[in-house]
């Protein structure tokens, strides 16, 4: 058996709105971010590019140590009016200090955290079914108003 190549064919930069806190059980946090928007640009065999659309959000659950639990779904809109609907589930953390920093809003160097994500895309467009018929992984990167997913095929 072969051993699985990656291949970056999309990303997504999604503008995020403030965090809208939940409650707080036994420690654990619920948080949503709304995503309100962004662009997004397909690379290699994925010949795309569009816009984020507003009304999608991040359910988040936080553990005390800053550990996330993301489970985000949006929509992309091609600029040929083709949509993509995105299931997004993940893990991000980091030491300490920097997810504190990082949940506070705060800009913090990407490559001190780890964020990793399982992405499920859905769409009748013939020409993007690579994305229904694929497995991926994705990588993340938080901003305080932003968050930048890369997508990576599994081949």
């Amino acid at each position: 058996m072969d051993t699985p190549q990656l291949t970056l064919t999309l990303e997504v930069r999604a503008l995020v709105g403030n965090p809208i806190e939940i409650s707080n059980v036994d420690g654990w946090r619920r948080r949503i971010i709304p995503i309100i928007g962004g662009s997004f640009e397909g690379r290699g065999e994925l010949a795309v590019k569009g816009r984020v659309l507003s009304g999608g959000a991040d359910a988040q659950l936080i553990q005390p140590d800053g550990l996330t639990i993301a489970d985000a779904r949006y929509t992309l809109e091609t600029e040929h009016g083709e949509t993509i609907y995105v299931q997004n589930r993940g893990l991000r953390h980091a030491p300490p200090d920097v997810m504190q920093k990082l949940l506070a809003g705060e800009r913090v160097d990407p490559s001190l955290v780890y964020f990793r994500t399982t992405p499920i895309f859905e769409t009748g467009a013939a020409d993007l079914q690579v994305l229904a018929r694929s497995i991926f992984i994705g990588t993340g990167e938080r901003h305080p108003a932003e968050v930048v997913l890369k997508f990576w095929k599994v081949g």
